[in-house]
């Protein structure tokens, strides 16, 4: 079958957070099923560098119009890339700008993001009656939620149109789209649509809301985050929509790219190792320690790594609460990331506190991050939420046993240590508080004290395999489903 992806990121031209990895991917395990995919991207100033100089337009010329003006758009050949077909949508004046969706250097999202993103989702609806229309448009998150939006309502009647069903991926729920009412003019959208089992929302327009509604499918980044999603805590006021479509909606684990996320071949590794010739393990701990300034720290030692955005909804608040009694354990802890100031300065500050103890890079740093996961022995994650995640795979796949809370798909790829079985691949905690977190930790440096059973666990975790070929079927399988629905 043909699929089409509408997204607003896919590494490497544009990456905010997880959803550039997935369109990243994806599309070429599909492909390997024998699909053909197209995926149509924003022609933002970062995605440039990554094409010619000469443009290669495969439509010159689309015309969007607005109450007032017209739009001009046209359709940029970015070629295949691993058997996918990229098109990127230029207009210059919405999408080449420093950021994505809001301003490099200040704070907050651009003011015309509806304008912006509105467009996009017609000129792909437009670019598809000319380059192809698919059994399947796959959009992604509120920023192309309107495709299916435009396609039930204004594009209803198209003939070319009329026989191609929706899916919509939630990557994160807490992000909608929110702008005004006006919006519906603006769009030149019918008025009908403005309504509280459509896309209003608090007297408001909401991109993803609309997207849930009018989408044939829905899925998610993992199976836990599509039942969190359904309860206030997590659905960020959509969790009513969530349980009404709760028939219609599934989660999908997000896969790995194990070319990229392997020991045995990691470019950026001290050494190379594998479950059964584990070595190098032991000899890209010593590279991280000494990246670190951290010098004769014993075998006995365990080393705690965290790579992450440094923010309340990654748990640092936890690590915060529980940071003296961490010191008072044997451990060596090392981070990087960045974000919120205060928990950088958290970081800067433990670190000069214990500087034999803890180190500490305020900056995110991609070669690092991988001498983090090759080097550690025990890999902190204590997101209060986490859609997917994608770091607790990598750790698994490293050998750096993961404690996580139980929450999205964190609670989906570890499996708790029974150390009398044999089996499991971490710890988890549950609760809300800094102590579920510390009595997890606990538990992890109990069980390392004990090296056989702890090379058993790091064992599990590496031969678990997270790779795109099953989540790639699941999706095929969510699409039949809806070619057989929609008859």
């Amino acid at each position: 079958m043909h699929i089409v992806f509408a997204a607003s990121e896919c590494e490497p031209f544009a990456q905010t957070g997880g959803m550039a990895d997935v369109i990243a991917a994806l599309p070429p395990a599909l492909v390997k099923l024998g699909h053909r995919v197209t995926v149509y991207l924003p022609l933002y100033k970062s995605a440039r560098s990554f094409l010619p100089e000469e443009l290669t337009f495969a439509v010159r010329s689309i015309t969007i119009p607005f109450p007032y003006y017209n739009r001009f758009a046209g359709i940029v050949d970015g070629g295949e890339r691993d058997g996918v077909q990229f098109y990127f949508v230029d207009c210059p004046e919405l999408f080449d700008r420093d950021g994505i969706y809001g301003p490099t250097t200040g704070v907050g999202d651009f003011s015309d993001n509806a304008e912006r993103f509105g467009l996009f989702c017609r000129v792909v609806l437009e670019a598809a009656k000319q380059l192809g229309v698919p059994e399947i448009f796959h959009v992604h998150d509120w920023q192309s939620s309107l495709l299916p939006v435009m396609l039930r309502s204004v594009y209803y009647f198209d003939p070319l149109l009329r026989s191609a069903a929706t899916v919509l991926t939630v990557h994160n729920a807490m992000y909608q789209g929110w702008h005004s009412k006006k919006t519906i003019e603006q769009l030149l959208l019918p008025w009908d649509l403005f309504t509280h089992d459509k896309v209003e929302v608090n007297d408001s327009f909401n991109f993803l809301k609309g997207g849930l509604v009018f989408s044939d499918y829905l899925t998610t980044v993992s199976r836990t985050y599509a039942g969190e999603i359904q309860t206030a805590e997590y659905g960020a006021g959509l969790e009513g929509v969530f349980q009404r479509r709760r028939l219609d909606l599934r989660g999908i684990l997000n896969g790995v790219d194990y070319s990229r996320w392997d020991p045995a071949r990691d470019p950026k590794l001290a050494a190379h190792y594998s479950p059964e010739h584990l070595e190098g393990k032991v000899e890209c701990r010593r590279d991280l320690l000494h990246a670190f300034g951290l010098e004769n720290v014993p075998d006995t030692t365990p080393v705690m790594g965290i790579v992450s955005r440094f923010s309340t909804q990654k748990g640092m608040d936890f690590v915060a609460q529980i940071a003296d009694q961490l010191l008072e354990r044997d451990i060596v802890l090392v981070a990087i990331g960045e974000g919120e100031p205060y928990y950088e300065n958290f970081f800067r500050s433990l670190a000069a506190r214990s500087p034999h103890k803890v180190a500490a890079r305020v900056k995110f740093d991609e070669a690092l991050a991988h001498k983090v996961q090759a080097g550690s022995d025990i890999f902190l994650m204590p997101s209060r939420y986490e859609p997917c995640g994608l770091n607790q795979m990598y750790s698994l796949k490293y050998g750096a046993v993961t404690v996580v809370r139980a929450t999205g798909g964190l609670d989906d790829a570890v499996e708790e240590w029974d150390a009398a079985a044999g089996t499991g691949t971490g710890f988890k905690f549950y609760g809300y508080q800094a102590q579920d977190l510390m009595a997890a930790i606990d538990r992890a440096l109990a069980a390392f004290q004990d090296k056989a059973g702890w090379r058993k666990l790091m064992w599990n975790g590496m031969a678990k395999n997270f790779s795109w070929e099953h989540p790639a079927r699941e999706y095929v399988e969510v699409y039949e489903e809806v070619l057989r629905r929609r008859g």
